[in-house]
C-alpha cells in the first residue's frame, strides 16, 4: 500500500530544524508575477481564486444590468430575445459556478484554513493548484459558447429544451460545468484531509474556528453531491452529441430523471454557497462585537446538520413535475426541518451581538446587512418549501426575488464582509472605511430596490426567464431596473477602495482587529510558510473578555513578534 506523505506540520519543539530545510526552497516573498503562475502556496491560490472570481462577477453582473435594462420596458427593444436567453443562462451559471462558489470556498477556504489551524499549507498543494487552474478554461468555454449563440436553456439546462436549442453552445456549457465540478471535488477532498489531519496538536476540536467547521461540512456535501450532477450532465452531453436517449421523451427517455440528478446537487449547491459564508459570519461578528460567540457547539454542529439534511430536500424544486403526494409531503417536511439548524446559527449571531461592544466597521456592516436579508430570504424560502404555496408561485418572479435575497443578500454580502475583514491580513494594508461605508449603503439600497419588488411581481403572476412581459408589470420592473443600476454603481467605490488600499492604504500591523484566531498571530501579509515556528494554542478562538494575552505561546511568540 502506497504511503501518502502530507506536508510537515510538526510540534514547535521540532520545527526549527525542519523549517530551515523547507524555507530555503522559497524566496522571502512572492513577486507580483508569481500570482499568474502555477503556484502551490495556499495563500497565492486563495488570492487567485478571489481575483479571478471577482472578474467573473463583473462579467455576470454586466449581463444582469443588460437584462434589467431590457426589462425596463415590456417589449424586447434592446437586445434580441435569443441573446437575452443566453445572458440569462450564463448570468446564473457565472454567478454560481465562477463567482460565489470559487470565492467563498476556493478563495477564503484556501487562504484561511491552513492559517486558522496552524498548518503551513494544504495537504495536497499541487492538487490545490490544479483545482484552481480548471476554472479559467471553464470561463473560456462559456465565452466561446457565445460564438455559437450561447447556451439558452437556463442554468438548469432542463431537457428537452437543452436538447433542441444551440447544441454546440450547450455542449460547451456542459464541459465548462464539468470542469468547475471537478475543481470543486479536488478542492473539497483537500479541505477534508487538511482539517482532519493537519491542525496543530495543541488545538482541540472544540477550539477549531467555526469557519473551518463550515468548510468541513461544505466539502463533505460537495463530495457527495457534485458527482451526481456530473453524471447527469455527461448523459445530457451524450444525448446531444452521440445519439443516446437518456432524456429524450420521444425516444423513451425520462426528463424527470434529469431533474432528480440536477437538483440532488443543485439544492445542496445553495448550502455550498452559504455554509462558508456562515463561517465568515461566525468569525466577523464576535471580533467586531468584542464578545465570545454564543453557542459555539450549536453553530458548529448545525453546519454538519445542514450538510446531512440538505441532501434530502431536493424534490421541493420539483413539486410541479408530477411528483406523487407522498413525495411532496416528505420533502415539504424535510425542507422545513433544514430551516432549524439555519435558525440556530442566526439565533447564535443575534445573541452574540446582544450586549456586545459593536464596532461598526465595513466588515461588520456587511455582516449585519447579511443577517437582515438572509432572514428575509429564509422566510420566503420556508413559504416555498411547502408544496401548496410553491405550486402557486413556481417559475414566477417570486422565486427570483427569494433566491437573490439568499444568494446576493446572503452570499455576496458575506463575501464582501470577509474581504473587508481579512484584507489587512492578505495585504498588510487597511481599507478606506469611508469608501467601504459608501459601498455598503449603495449595495444595501440597490439590493432591496432590485429584489424586493420581485416578490410582488411573482405573486401577481409574472413569469421569470422572459424578455417580454405584460404591460401591467412595468412599474415594478422599472423599480427593479433602477435598483440594478444602483448595484452596478456600488461596485465602483469597492474597486477603487481595494486597488488604492492595496497600494497605498495605511499599514495594518499583524492584528489590527485584536482577533484571537491563529491567522492573526503571523505577519501581514503572512510569510510563505505562514510562521517561523508553528503557534501553540493557549485559548479558544472566541475567548473575548477573558483577560488573556493575544500573543502566541510560547516559542512562536519570540519568532513572530505578534
Amino acid at each position: 500500500m502506497t504511503q501518502v506523505e502530507l506536508p510537515r506540520n510538526t510540534p514547535p519543539e521540532d520545527n526549527r530544524s525542519g523549517n530551515q530545510t523547507v524555507v530555503q526552497k522559497h524566496p522571502k516573498a512572492w513577486k507580483w508575477y508569481d500570482y499568474f503562475t502555477f503556484n502551490t502556496d495556499h495563500k497565492v491560490i486563495g488570492l487567485q481564486y478571489l481575483v479571478t472570481a471577482f472578474v467573473f462577477y463583473l462579467i455576470g453582473g454586466l449581463m444582469a444590468v443588460v437584462m434589467r435594462a431590457e426589462l425596463a420596458t415590456p417589449d424586447a427593444d434592446l437586445i434580441d430575445p435569443n441573446l437575452y436567453n443566453a445572458f440569462m443562462t450564463n448570468h446564473g451559471t457565472i454567478m454560481i459556478f465562477l463567482w460565489i462558489v470559487p470565492s467563498a470556498i476556493g478563495g477564503f477556504g484556501n487562504y484561511l484554513v491552513p492559517l486558522m489551524i496552524g498548518a503551513r499549507d494544504m495537504a495536497f498543494p499541487k492538487l490545490n493548484a490544479i483545482a484552481f487552474w480548471l476554472n479559467p478554461p471553464a470561463g473560456l468555454l462559456l465565452a466561446a459558447s457565445f460564438i455559437f449563440g450561447g447556451s439558452q436553456s437556463g442554468w438548469t439546462a432542463y431537457p428537452p429544451l437543452s436538447l433542441v436549442t444551440a447544441n454546440t453552445a450547450q455542449s460547451l456549457w456542459i464541459l465548462a460545468i464539468v470542469l468547475v465540478g471537478t475543481s470543486s471535488i479536488l478542492g473539497s477532498l483537500n479541505f477534508v484531509i487538511t482539517i482532519w489531519k493537519m491542525k496543530v496538536p495543541s488545538m482541540k476540536w472544540d477550539q477549531l474556528p467555526l469557519f473551518c467547521w463550515a468548510i468541513m461540512a461544505t466539502s463533505v456535501l460537495a463530495l457527495l453531491s457534485t458527482p451526481v450532477l456530473a453524471a447527469g450532465l455527461v448523459l445530457l452531453l451524450f444525448d446531444i452529441n452521440f445519439g443516446t436517449s437518456f432524456f429524450k421523451p420521444d425516444a423513451g427517455g425520462n426528463v424527470v430523471i434529469y431533474q432528480h440528478l440536477f437538483w440532488f446537487y443543485s439544492h445542496p449547491a445553495v448550502y455550498l454557497m452559504i455554509l462558508p459564508i456562515f463561517g465568515i459570519m461566525s468569525e466577523v461578528i464576535p471580533v467586531h462585537a468584542r464578545k465570545s460567540i454564543f453557542g459555539y457547539k450549536a453553530i458548529a454542529y448545525s453546519s454538519l446538520a445542514i450538510c446531512v439534511v440538505g441532501l434530502f430536500v431536493w424534490v421541493h424544486h420539483m413539486f410541479t413535475s408530477g411528483t406523487p403526494g407522498w413525495m411532496r409531503m416528505f420533502f415539504t417536511i424535510s425542507t422545513l426541518i433544514v430551516a432549524v439548524p439555519t435558525g440556530v446559527k442566526i439565533f447564535g449571531w443575534v445573541a452574540t451581538l446582544w450586549g456586545g461592544k459593536i464596532r461598526f466597521t465595513t466588515a461588520m456592516l456587511f455582516a449585519l446587512g447579511l443577517l437582515s436579508m438572509f432572514v428575509m430570504g429564509g422566510l420566503s424560502g420556508v413559504t416555498m418549501g411547502t408544496a401548496p404555496f410553491d405550486m402557486h408561485v413556481h417559475d414566477t418572479y417570486y422565486v427570483v426575488g427569494h433566491f437573490h435575497y439568499v444568494l446576493f443578500g446572503g452570499s455576496v454580502f458575506g463575501i464582501y464582509s470577509g474581504i473587508y475583514h481579512w484584507f489587512p491580513k492578505m495585504t498588510g494594508r487597511m481599507v478606506n472605511e469611508t469608501l467601504g461605508r459608501i459601498h455598503f449603503i449603495l449595495t444595501f439600497i440597490g439590493t432591496n430596490l432590485t429584489f424586493l419588488p420581485m416578490h410582488e411581481l411573482g405573486l401577481q403572476g409574472m413569469p421569470r426567464r422572459v424578455a417580454m412581459y405584460d404591460p401591467q408589470f412595468v412599474s415594478l420592473n422599472q423599480i427593479c431596473t433602477i435598483g440594478a443600476y444602483v448595484l452596478a454603481v456600488s461596485v465602483i467605490p469597492f474597486t477603487i477602495n481595494i486597488l488604492w488600499s492595496w497600494v497605498a492604504g495605511a499599514k495594518a500591523g499583524d492584528n489590527p482587529w485584536n482577533a484571537l484566531t491563529l491567522e492573526w498571530t503571523t505577519s501581514s501579509p503572512p510569510l510563505i510558510e505562514n510562521w517561523e515556528e508553528l503557534p501553540v494554542v493557549t485559548h479558544g478562538p472566541y475567548d473575548y473578555g477573558l483577560n488573556h494575552s493575544l500573543e502566541v505561546q510560547p516559542s512562536a511568540a519570540t519568532q513572530v513578534g505578534a
